[in-house]
C-alpha cells in the first residue's frame, strides 16, 4: 500500500461486507490482496465488480483496493459493485445520476431469514403426523 487512498467506502450484500479503497493509477484491481482475476474466477463476477467504473468511464482513471468479508461470490460481487458507486460518487458528485439511473446505488437488503426454535429451517416446519 504505497500511497493514501482518495476515498474509502463500504458496499454490503447479504452477509458479504466490501471496504473498497480507491487511489489514482491505472486501473488495477485488487481484492484481499489477489488480482480481479484470480479472485474471481467467473468473467460474470468481474463484469458486475467493474460495471460502475466502465459506465463512468473511469476503469482506467482509478485502482481499486478491496478488503471482502464474510458471504458467497455472488454477494460479495454485489457488495463490491455498490462501494465502487458509492467511492465514485464521493470523488466526483456529478456522477450519482448516470449511476443511480444504473441501479448501482441500491442497497439490495434482501438476508437470509434466521431459522426458528421447533422449525428445520426459518419457515419449514417438520412434517405432520397424525398417528
Amino acid at each position: 500500500m504505497a500511497d493514501k487512498p482518495l476515498v474509502q467506502t463500504t458496499g454490503r450484500r447479504k452477509r458479504a461486507v466490501a471496504r473498497v479503497r480507491l487511489r489514482n493509477g491505472e486501473g488495477t484491481v485488487t481484492v484481499n490482496h489477489r488480482s480481479l482475476d484470480d479472485y474471481f474466477p467467473s468473467e460474470t463476477h468481474r463484469m458486475v465488480v467493474t460495471e460502475p467504473l466502465r459506465l463512468t468511464n473511469t476503469d482506467e482513471a482509478y485502482d481499486v483496493d478491496c478488503t471482502m468479508d464474510g458471504g458467497g461470490t455472488t454477494g460479495q460481487a454485489g457488495a463490491m459493485r455498490l462501494g465502487v458507486a458509492r467511492a465514485l460518487i464521493a470523488l466526483d458528485p456529478d456522477l450519482r445520476g448516470e449511476l443511480k439511473k444504473a441501479g448501482f446505488l441500491m442497497r439490495d437488503s434482501r438476508e437470509k431469514e434466521s431459522k426458528k426454535a421447533g422449525l428445520k429451517k426459518a419457515r419449514k416446519a417438520p412434517q405432520y403426523s397424525k398417528r
